[in-house]
């Protein structure tokens, strides 16, 4: 008998919870949420809709299309996306009552860091003591970190050059020597591990990101590709993390069933644990009375002296997001804005000419003074930030108890609600011909108008406060790379893959790279 009753009952708990209820949710429509569109057919009912279209691998592209037509789109059944500059302002702009969704303190781990804390007192005391870490000032002391990356990156492009290419004609494939994209990310790797832990890396000199992890037994073992320890685990979290309650049972039930999956979920862990190494050899050089010029001194004290005593679990978390973002969003911008320049070689030609009336002609590495206020290359950057935002997905917020206005909708509390940088750097309403790789939009007279639609570094109390470092780190090496080389595509009609985690990644871009012909 009980054989028979417990199957029986397990079926009814489970259609009843995760079938039945749903439904009846739905229909109820306690916040009159019906009335917005879909994202898809489950969405309204279920997380599962939008774990669905993120396994996909780019839904910022699937909520793009259909906000070309609704305003709002239900992408969960208590989660909405908005597009539009007063719903920037709302969801993310100073003095909003949104705060940081449950994804983040889903996400955390044992203690938050800058980007997850949610708390808005907790958050203000984390920037108080990182802010003077990336300051312009501090950061502009660290350039001779950044000049030195740059100029490894150089060698590794010399050594890939080739003979220049005909006119008209495609790369042969054995001349496509050089990973732009790999590259890149060494370069952004190897630049914060510098200015954040005073270590050098060397992966652009070995042409490999292999490097030593640490567990928290103290167990050493090799991590095979740190770029892949990154991505994976970012792509395994953004598959699985929107139905928060049952994040931890996402991650069982796809460890159980998939092999791909279990091997993004190894990748993960051995990300924390590159992370906790490098963390635990910094912390070893500190106590042993090294005073380095770096951020971990700036997590460590300030600048007379007095210790912040942060918990050793508050600086490991504060060390992997500057690993995190500090390195990955400025590599995918690095290598975004170089396939634009040679897909459009009338606005890398312009770049080239401003660029080289400031350098010498035998200069390798464009100093930062020479190249920071250059207004055709922000232009550049900025145009590139904004047609493939290195992060592009919908930065979730939660809505206050009481409610809010969100662009011409009250939504109520307890809602999470956010916008794509994808999205927002195509409505038409700012940007005109969004499609289309312009740079001079950011010149003309209209151009400070754009400023509001523009959240590639998010926006508001909430902001990135490393988009002064990424600047730093994107001028110098594009400036050194178009004064120096040419590049090409394997064909004028190759196309990037792309997959979207936390950020839009660009999976690889070969190129054939030779030295101008100045003549």
């Amino acid at each position: 008998m009980y054989s028979t009753l417990i199957p029986v009952a397990c079926f009814i708990v489970f259609f009843g919870y995760f079938i039945l209820w749903p439904v009846i949710v739905y229909f109820y429509d306690a916040k009159g949420f019906r009335k917005y569109p879909s994202m898809n057919a489950v969405a309204g009912f279920t997380d599962l809709g939008f774990m669905y279209e993120a396994t996909k691998g780019f839904r910022s592209k699937r909520l793009s299309e259909l906000h070309q037509k609704y305003p709002v789109i239900r992408i969960g059944p208590n989660s909405l996306s908005f597009r539009g500059i007063q719903a920037i302002k709302d969801i993310y702009g100073h003095g909003t009552g949104c705060t940081k969704d449950i994804f983040y303190s889903t996400l955390a781990g044992t203690h938050f860091h800058l980007a997850d804390v949610v708390d808005k007192a907790e958050h203000a005391r984390k920037r108080k003591v990182l802010s003077a870490a990336y300051a312009l000032k501090n950061l502009e002391g660290w350039e001779h970190k950044v000049a030195d990356k740059a100029e490894k990156f150089i060698r590794a492009c010399d050594a890939a050059c080739t003979a220049p290419l005909k006119s008209g004609l495609n790369p042969d494939p054995t001349d496509l020597t050089f990973c732009y994209r790999k590259y890149t990310n060494f370069f952004t790797l190897e630049a914060i591990a510098d200015i954040g832990l005073s270590e050098q890396l060397g992966f652009m000199e070995k042409g490999s990101d292999a490097c030593t992890a640490e567990r928290m037994d103290g167990t050493l073992y090799t991590v095979p590709g740190a770029r892949a320890a990154l991505h994976e685990g970012s792509i395994a979290q953004t598959c699985t993390v929107w139905a928060y309650p049952w994040y931890k049972w996402n991650i069982y039930i796809t460890k159980l069933l998939s092999k791909r999956y279990r091997d993004m979920w190894e990748l993960s862990d051995n990300w924390g644990d590159l992370v906790y190494h490098r963390a635990t050899k910094r912390l070893a050089r500190y106590e042993a009375g090294e005073k380095l010029d770096d951020f971990f001194q700036a997590l460590m004290e300030d600048k007379n002296g007095q210790p912040h005593n942060l918990d050793w679990g508050e600086i490991v978390a504060e060390i992997s997001i500057m690993m995190n973002a500090g390195s990955d969003t400025t590599a995918i911008a690095l290598v975004n804005v170089m396939y634009q320049l040679i897909k459009n070689p009338e606005v890398l030609k312009k770049l080239r000419d401003e660029v080289d009336t400031v350098l010498d002609e035998d200069e390798v590495v464009a100093p930062y003074e020479k190249v920071k206020h250059l207004p055709y290359l922000r232009a550049v950057l900025d145009e590139s930030l904004r047609l493939a935002p290195p992060s592009s997905f919908g930065l979730p917020r939660r809505t206050p108890a009481e409610g809010c206005s969100v662009g011409t909708e009250y939504i109520p509390g307890d809602t999470t609600v956010s916008i794509s940088a994808y999205v927002a750097h195509r409505d038409e309403k700012v940007f005109e011909d969004p499609e289309t790789f312009q740079p001079e939009r950011w010149l003309g007279e209209k151009a400070r108008e754009l400023q509001a639609g523009f959240v590639a570094f998010s926006a508001g109390a909430r902001g990135c406060i490393g988009r002064n470092i990424s600047y730093l780190e994107q001028t110098v090496l594009l400036a050194s790379v178009v004064h120096r080389y040419e590049m090409a595509l394997p064909s004028k009609s190759w196309l990037p893959e792309v997959r979207e985690g936390t950020n839009l990644l660009m999976k690889e871009m070969p190129v054939k790279v030779w030295r101008r012909d100045r003549v």
